[in-house]
Protein backbone atom coordinates (compact mmCIF):
# COMPACT_ATOMS: atom_id res chain seq x y z
CA UNK A 1 0.00 0.00 0.00
CA UNK A 2 1.12 3.56 -0.84
CA UNK A 3 -0.46 7.07 0.80
CA UNK A 4 -2.34 8.51 -1.68
CA UNK A 5 -0.65 10.48 -4.87
CA UNK A 6 -0.48 14.54 -5.27
CA UNK A 7 -4.15 14.57 -7.68
CA UNK A 8 -5.90 12.25 -6.13
CA UNK A 9 -9.37 12.82 -4.65
CA UNK A 10 -9.02 12.94 -0.89
CA UNK A 11 -11.40 10.29 0.89
CA UNK A 12 -14.25 11.53 3.22
CA UNK A 13 -13.40 11.54 6.72
CA UNK A 14 -15.87 11.53 9.62
CA UNK A 15 -16.14 14.75 11.57
CA UNK A 16 -13.50 16.68 8.53
CA UNK A 17 -14.68 18.90 6.17
CA UNK A 18 -12.38 18.38 3.08
CA UNK A 19 -14.71 20.97 0.83
CA UNK A 20 -14.87 24.51 3.22
CA UNK A 21 -11.35 25.07 2.03
CA UNK A 22 -7.81 24.01 2.17
CA UNK A 23 -6.93 21.77 5.02
CA UNK A 24 -3.61 19.81 6.23
CA UNK A 25 -4.22 16.21 7.48
CA UNK A 26 -1.77 15.21 10.00
CA UNK A 27 -1.88 11.38 10.34
CA UNK A 28 -0.68 10.57 13.92
CA UNK A 29 0.52 7.50 16.55
CA UNK A 30 0.33 8.58 20.41
CA UNK A 31 3.64 6.29 20.96
CA UNK A 32 4.95 6.86 17.87
CA UNK A 33 8.60 8.90 18.93
CA UNK A 34 8.70 10.42 15.60
CA UNK A 35 5.39 11.36 16.02
CA UNK A 36 5.83 13.05 19.27
CA UNK A 37 8.61 15.25 17.66
CA UNK A 38 6.79 16.45 14.80
CA UNK A 39 3.85 17.54 17.20
CA UNK A 40 4.37 20.95 18.06
CA UNK A 41 5.05 21.89 14.31
CA UNK A 42 1.44 20.98 14.22
CA UNK A 43 0.68 24.26 16.81
CA UNK A 44 2.92 26.66 14.35
CA UNK A 45 0.61 25.37 11.70
CA UNK A 46 -2.30 26.09 13.94
CA UNK A 47 -0.93 29.53 15.12
CA UNK A 48 -0.38 30.35 10.99
CA UNK A 49 -3.36 28.56 9.76
CA UNK A 50 -6.05 28.67 11.77
CA UNK A 51 -8.44 25.68 11.95
CA UNK A 52 -6.87 24.37 8.65
CA UNK A 53 -4.79 22.01 10.04
CA UNK A 54 -6.72 18.46 11.64
CA UNK A 55 -5.28 15.24 13.50
CA UNK A 56 -6.13 11.80 11.99
CA UNK A 57 -5.12 10.08 15.06
CA UNK A 58 -5.05 6.47 15.33
CA UNK A 59 -6.28 5.92 19.32
CA UNK A 60 -9.03 5.97 21.48
CA UNK A 61 -10.08 10.17 22.10
CA UNK A 62 -8.77 10.56 25.48
CA UNK A 63 -5.21 9.05 24.67
CA UNK A 64 -5.28 11.90 21.37
CA UNK A 65 -6.35 14.86 23.90
CA UNK A 66 -3.20 13.41 26.55
CA UNK A 67 -0.70 13.27 23.55
CA UNK A 68 -1.81 16.91 22.87
CA UNK A 69 -1.21 18.42 26.31
CA UNK A 70 1.85 16.25 26.89
CA UNK A 71 3.69 17.49 23.08
CA UNK A 72 1.91 20.93 23.07
CA UNK A 73 -0.07 20.14 19.80
CA UNK A 74 -2.94 22.51 19.40
CA UNK A 75 -4.82 21.16 16.42
CA UNK A 76 -7.86 19.68 16.70
CA UNK A 77 -7.62 16.01 16.40
CA UNK A 78 -10.26 12.65 15.36
CA UNK A 79 -9.93 9.20 16.28
CA UNK A 80 -9.48 6.50 13.39
CA UNK A 81 -10.30 3.61 15.29
CA UNK A 82 -9.24 -0.17 14.52
CA UNK A 83 -9.29 -1.55 11.62
CA UNK A 84 -8.37 2.02 10.44
CA UNK A 85 -10.59 2.91 7.87
CA UNK A 86 -9.45 6.24 7.36
CA UNK A 87 -5.92 5.09 7.34
CA UNK A 88 -6.13 2.79 4.93
CA UNK A 89 -8.71 5.13 2.61
CA UNK A 90 -5.30 7.10 2.58
CA UNK A 91 -2.96 4.81 1.81
CA UNK A 92 -1.20 4.88 5.42
CA UNK A 93 2.28 3.17 5.65
CA UNK A 94 4.14 4.67 8.94
CA UNK A 95 3.51 7.68 10.86
CA UNK A 96 3.57 10.76 10.97
CA UNK A 97 2.29 11.80 7.21
CA UNK A 98 1.11 14.76 6.25
CA UNK A 99 -1.69 15.60 3.53
CA UNK A 100 -2.27 19.08 1.71
CA UNK A 101 -6.31 18.83 0.70
CA UNK A 102 -7.23 21.69 -1.49
CA UNK A 103 -10.69 23.57 -1.33
CA UNK A 104 -12.08 21.00 -3.96
CA UNK A 105 -10.86 17.39 -1.95
CA UNK A 106 -7.95 16.91 -4.17
CA UNK A 107 -4.79 15.98 -2.68
CA UNK A 108 -2.05 18.74 -3.53
CA UNK A 109 0.87 17.24 -0.87
CA UNK A 110 2.29 14.35 0.90
CA UNK A 111 4.83 14.33 3.48
CA UNK A 112 5.86 11.03 5.00
CA UNK A 113 7.98 10.66 8.30
CA UNK A 114 9.44 14.28 9.73
CA UNK A 115 10.72 16.12 6.62
CA UNK A 116 11.21 19.38 8.28
CA UNK A 117 11.47 20.82 4.53
CA UNK A 118 8.48 18.40 3.62
CA UNK A 119 6.53 20.52 6.29
CA UNK A 120 7.74 23.62 5.14
CA UNK A 121 6.68 23.08 1.72
CA UNK A 122 3.24 22.11 2.87
CA UNK A 123 3.22 25.12 4.55
CA UNK A 124 4.12 27.39 1.73
CA UNK A 125 0.99 25.24 -0.31
CA UNK A 126 -1.36 26.02 2.22
CA UNK A 127 0.14 29.98 2.74
CA UNK A 128 -0.78 30.28 -0.73
CA UNK A 129 -4.19 28.44 -1.10
CA UNK A 130 -5.63 30.47 1.48
CA UNK A 131 -3.93 33.66 0.45
CA UNK A 132 -1.50 34.02 3.44
CA UNK A 133 2.22 34.79 3.79
CA UNK A 134 4.00 31.15 4.39
CA UNK A 135 5.32 30.33 7.97
CA UNK A 136 8.78 28.53 8.14
CA UNK A 137 6.94 25.97 10.95
CA UNK A 138 10.45 24.27 11.50
CA UNK A 139 14.06 25.49 11.44
CA UNK A 140 17.66 24.13 12.34
CA UNK A 141 16.92 26.59 15.54
CA UNK A 142 14.01 24.44 17.11
CA UNK A 143 16.11 21.33 17.63
CA UNK A 144 14.45 18.63 15.83
CA UNK A 145 16.60 17.11 13.03
CA UNK A 146 15.99 17.38 9.52
CA UNK A 147 14.58 14.17 8.91
CA UNK A 148 13.24 11.45 11.07
CA UNK A 149 11.46 7.96 9.79
CA UNK A 150 8.45 7.07 11.23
Amino acid sequence: MEPLEVGSAAPSIPGVSLRGGPVGLFFYKVTCPTCQLAAPTMSAFERAYPGRVVGIGQDPPEALEGFAAEYAMSIRSVPDLPPYDVSNAYGIVSVPTLFLVDGGGVVRDVVGAWDREGFNRVSRGLAELVGAEPVVVSDGSDGRPAFKPG
